[in-house]
């Protein structure tokens, strides 16, 4: 038996209720309609009422009413299951197609490329597995364009629909990667799992991202895409940290919406970095790592980069480091990235997150600053950056930080850009986690237009 099968399409009679249901792939609410009588036409499948163990036909018939390319995907056991994946989706079922993948697990032996489709709909029911061959995936993993950061899959397209049922899951064997990097952070050529390229008016949805090599996903220059119900758990079973596991990293990417995302990892749960504008979190749930991350930004001697329009509501963080923090490089350049750097400018501006509720947050929940450096550097000439923040808003943040943890805000702002404008918090109403006293200290440098706190200065031994 072949690795996946192709039906070709009927003619292209389509309706418009197709289209719709096409474009908008949510299931709205239906009233309950009495049982057909012999004379009325069955109920047509549709692909939402489909599974694992629907039949070829059951897809055959969703393929031939949308009239779509079927290719449905099956893995063979000792075969390169990346392989077919690639050459399905570079091929037959490239362009207005149905993919199906129903089996319980497939071997991810090799890299992808597929960035090319068009009008794609994929339905993963199973279990994307890499391989745990480090040597190898080091000599194969593709840049993304940003740091050294690289990937094994290159993913993009327009008008694609990606569908995990809840079950569809990509697992990057993270554990031996873990052990291997033994806490070192941003190890050359170590790749991420999938890097979303050129890939526009999109939807991903009900997938699992298990065990990530590294990042566990990027977008980059991409817009118009929804994320929703997704969960991300990237978890050391050993003494070896998840440090770089972060959920998701925006670059260069426009109109970017998380929705219900569930995030485990060992870094920044979901972060933005140069060039990302209106991107938006809704109705969330972190569990450890450092919580909603603005940058790191400015690392790029000379380069511009910007942040526009970033909104969180309705996100509840168990035991992050914040709840979040704005991170930028000094304005001298002290090395090369991915560990040194600096020297960028640039602005962030619109950034709001509201109806955050914090669970032991393990350092203030509002956090800037404006010295990262990973090669000895870290928080040295923090004045220099020429990065600047406006129009910064923490509304209706409650619940508690770790015990002993009584700072409300560090907001260590550039001079040399500006510092921080227009910077608010309203309805802040956090604890410390074991008196229950309110949090009261709120340490501020450069900060212009503070509302609803009051600016101290850094104590001496906070200085630098």
């Amino acid at each position: 038996m072949p690795p996946f099968r192709k039906t070709p399409p009927i003619s292209h009679r389509v309706m418009l209720l197709t289209i719709l249901l096409a474009l908008f792939p949510w299931r709205p609410s239906v009233l309950v309609s009495p049982e057909p009588s012999p004379c009325q036409e069955p109920r047509q499948v549709g692909a939402d009422s489909l599974h694992a163990t629907s039949s070829q036909e059951d897809w055959e018939e969703v393929a031939k009413r949308q009239d779509r390319h079927l290719c449905y995907v099956l893995p063979v056991k000792g075969h390169d299951d990346a392989e077919t994946i690639s050459n399905v989706l570079n091929g037959d079922c490239r362009h207005r197609a149905l993919v199906v993948l129903p089996g319980e697990e497939y071997n991810m032996n090799t890299p992808i490329t597929t960035t090319d489709l068009d009008d794609v709909h994929i339905h993963l029911f199973g279990r994307l597995l890499w391989s745990p061959d480090i040597p190898y995936w080091l000599s194969v993993s593709m840049p993304i364009g940003f740091q050294n950061q690289s990937t094994v899959w290159y993913f993009g397209g327009d008008r694609v629909h990606w569908d995990g049922h809840g079950t569809g899951t990509l697992d990057g064997n993270g554990q031996v990667w873990y052990d291997w990097a033994k806490g070192q952070g941003n190890l050359p050529h170590r790749p991420m799992m999938i890097n979303w390229r050129h890939l526009t008016n999109s939807v991903v949805r009900r997938t699992r991202f298990v065990q990530s090599q590294m990042w566990t996903m990027a977008t980059s220059w991409s817009r118009n895409i929804l994320f929703e119900d997704i969960y991300v758990n990237n978890t050391s079973s050993r003494e070896h940290s998840t440090l770089n596991t972060d959920g998701v990293d925006t670059i260069n990417s426009d109109n970017i919406t998380f929705r219900r995302w569930d995030v485990t990892c060992g870094d920044d749960n979901i972060a933005l970095k140069g060039n990302s504008s209106n991107i938006f979190v809704h109705d969330s749930v972190f569990h450890g790592g450092q919580g909603l991350a603005i940058g790191s930004l400015g690392q790029y001697n000379g380069r511009h980069e910007y942040i526009d329009n970033f909104y969180a509501r309705n996100v509840t963080m168990h035991n992050t480091r914040y709840a979040i923090y704005l991170k930028t490089w000094p304005g001298h350049q002290n090395g090369w990235p991915p560990n040194g750097g600096g020297g960028g400018l640039g602005h962030g501006e619109h950034i709001a997150i509201e109806d955050i509720v914090v669970n032991g947050t393990r350092t203030a929940p509002f956090w800037i600053w404006q010295c990262e450096h990973y090669e000895g550097d870290m928080g040295k000439d923090c004045d220099s950056s020429q990065f600047s923040f406006s129009d910064v808003a923490f509304r209706r943040v409650s619940g508690t930080t770790a015990p002993g943890v009584t700072l409300a805000a560090s907001l260590r702002c550039a001079a040399g850009g500006g510092g921080c404008t227009n910077v608010t918090v309203q309805d802040f109403s956090v604890t410390e986690g074991s008196s229950g006293e309110p949090m009261s200290e709120w340490y501020c440098a450069n900060v212009h237009g503070a509302k609803g706190f009051e600016c101290e200065p850094f104590p001496p031994e906070e200085e630098e």
